[in-house]
Parts: C-alpha cells; sequence; structure tokens
C-alpha cells in the first residue's frame, strides 16, 4: 500500500486520502486546487472537518444546526508567509467555497458525533513553538492542537529550515509501546519549489522500513512507526500535519513515545557532534 501521493495536477482534487485507500480507520485528508471563479460544494457527513488554507482567497458559506448561510473568508498568500484561518465544520455541515483568486485549501476530517458548533480559530489563537536545538530546530504551530476544541481532530504545520531535522527525536503513536493510536498525514511544501526533504517511516517491530522523497505537493501517509524527516541544503521544508484517532477532547493531549535509541537527545541536541577538522589541519 502506498505511502506517498504526488499531486495530479489535471484534476481539482490534488491528492486524496480516504480511511479506506489509507487501510486506517479514522482521518480522511485532501487538497482542492480552484481557479478563480470556480466552486465546490460538499457536505461533512458524519465528520467534523477542518479547512486549511496554503494559499487561497475563498469564501465558505455554510449550512447547518447552528448556522444557516454564513460565509466565512479564508485568505492566505502563502504558507511561507502567514498563519492561517481555519474553518471547523462539526458533522452534518453543508459548506459551499467560491475562489475569488486561484486558490489551494487543504481539508480533512474525522468521526463525531457533533459537540461543537462552527468556528473560525484565528492565527492569534494558535500556539506558536520553536522545538529541539541544534540542526534538530523547527517550528510547530498549533493551528488546532488540543487546546482549541475538536472531537478527534488535531492539526499542526511544521516549519524545518535549511538542512534541518523535525520529528526529532523519532517517535511513535501507533498504538505500540504504551504510545497512543493516532493516524497522521504529512503534506508537503517547500521553498524553493524545487527543494525537496526525505521522510522515512520504520517500525523495527513490524520489520516495516520506508524511505520517502518529499517534494512540494507531495502527501505521504505515518500509519505505523517512527516518522523522522530531514531538509536537504537549500530547502526550506513546510509540512501540515492532520492526526486523529482513538482520543477525543481533552485526551489528544498525550504526549508520543520516543525511540529509545535516541530519546537522550532531548538533553544534548549538539548530538555528541564530531569535530572538524579531523586527522589533519584543512588546507
Amino acid at each position: 500500500m502506498m505511502s506517498k501521493i504526488s499531486p495530479d495536477t489535471r484534476t481539482g482534487t490534488l491528492v486524496e486520502v480516504t480511511p479506506e485507500s489509507a487501510g486506517w480507520t479514522f482521518l480522511s485528508f485532501g487538497v482542492l486546487h480552484l481557479q478563480a471563479g470556480e466552486t465546490h460544494a460538499g457536505n461533512t457527513g458524519d465528520r467534523e472537518v477542518a479547512l486549511v488554507p496554503q494559499e487561497a482567497d475563498l469564501s465558505v458559506t455554510v449550512h447547518g444546526e447552528t448556522v444557516n448561510g454564513e460565509t466565512f473568508r479564508l485568505q492566505r498568500e502563502s504558507v511561507f508567509t502567514q498563519l492561517p484561518h481555519v474553518l471547523y465544520l462539526p458533522p452534518g455541515t453543508s459548506y459551499r467555497l467560491e475562489a475569488h483568486a486561484k486558490s489551494v485549501l487543504a481539508l480533512g476530517g474525522a468521526p463525531a458525533e457533533g459537540q461543537l458548533p462552527v468556528r473560525l480559530l484565528r492565527p492569534d489563537e494558535m500556539r506558536v513553538e520553536l522545538r529541539g536545538g541544534a540542526n534538530a530546530t523547527r517550528q510547530v504551530n498549533h493551528i488546532l492542537g488540543p487546546d482549541l476544541p475538536a472531537e478527534r481532530l488535531l492539526l499542526y504545520e511544521v516549519y524545518t529550515p535549511s538542512g534541518n531535522w523535525s520529528g526529532w527525536p523519532p517517535h511513535r503513536h501507533d498504538g505500540q509501546l504504551g504510545s497512543l493510536y493516532i493516524e497522521e498525514t504529512y503534506y508537503y511544501r517547500v521553498s524553493p519549489p524545487h527543494g525537496w526533504a526525505v521522510h522515512r517511516n520504520y517500525s523495527p517491530e513490524d520489520g516495516e522500513d520506508e524511505l520517502l522523497l518529499a517534494q512540494d505537493g507531495d502527501l505521504i501517509l505515518s500509519r505505523r512507526g517512527y516518522h523522522p524527516v530531514a531538509a536537504a541544503p537549500g530547502s526550506n521544508v513546510y509540512y501540515l500535519n492532520y492526526m486523529a484517532g482513538e482520543a477525543q477532547g481533552e485526551a489528544r493531549r498525550q504526549a508520543p513515545v520516543d525511540e529509545a535509541a535516541w530519546g537522550w537527545m532531548r538533553q544534548d541536541w549538539e548530538g555528541r557532534v564530531m569535530k572538524l577538522p579531523f586527522g589533519r589541519s584543512a588546507e
């Protein structure tokens, strides 16, 4: 089963995954590409859904139990210049998108009971965190973190500078070794667009180990095990994580489990680095 899905620019849906196509239980995700003047309609069904603009100028008109025709504007110049406004839609909500300019929009969801209303989440509500250190420094934006209301969904935007690593120490949340079970998608954007990253999915217990090239617009699934990322020198890497699993509400706070061989690096981000030159004077 493929863990990487590359964009198809011939259609309005650039990438898409369902629980059935992913071989998991909870999470769905897709990315829409709309030209100026185009529209798209949908319904959340039995799922809570969050809309995250990538680069966009969209109006979203929604109808549901708590709203009747209210319209929200989602605008974002680029993932590399602005934090997003995120629109949260509960189950049983119909929506209609209208693009005022060429727009790329991520949307995904998970099963929910409808405990929460429609809500526009603003950048000033989102926690911005610097994680790691040395060449494992990255920025994590909690755009729908456990401190913001959702039933199952968690959303993060992660920025990994040129030459740096993220997802380090390697960690897992697949229900093994005492971890919480959470499914996760990685939607990659890269600056410059011809840049790239390396994404590794591996689970020693299952014998799984795949090394994937992540380029601008690629979607990679993390089904099990550990999943670190390295940005190539000269490539600044963004990825959008949609996550959902067995935990609901406050229980979404449970931390993942680090790989035992690398957990020590939380106390030494330099990583016992080799000093250069080695062996003789440099020329």
